[in-house]
């Protein structure tokens, strides 16, 4: 099964910038699907990403992030050729984690 995340680093002058796209449904528990039936909250609670073992960037989501969530940042410290992994668990006890390497 491919990735649920879509990640990109790039490192120029010391400082690398990261963007990442994940896709997650992100049902906050108040919406209604078109019978009229409450769709049940189903979101991402902490996205973690680390670099050479260390979490450079952790984020506490809660029902209020919208739809399939683009993250971007930057972080000093990372070098072309280093990994950053990214990493996410839900609500529902599900996860999903994928590496890239920095450009």
């Amino acid at each position: 099964m491919a990735s649920s995340i879509r990640v990109r680093a790039v490192e120029s002058g010391g400082v690398t910038s990261l963007k990442a796209l994940v896709r997650h449904p992100m049902d906050s528990g108040f919406v209604k699907d078109s019978e009229g039936n409450v769709i049940p909250p189903h979101f991402i609670k902490v996205l973690t990403v680390s670099h050479k073992g260390k979490n450079v960037f952790v984020a506490n989501w809660g029902p209020a992030v919208s739809k399939d969530p683009f993250l971007e940042f930057r972080f000093k410290g990372g070098k072309k050729g280093d990994e950053v992994t990214i990493s996410w668990v839900d609500n529902e006890g599900e996860s999903d984690s994928t590496t890239a390497t920095i450009g």
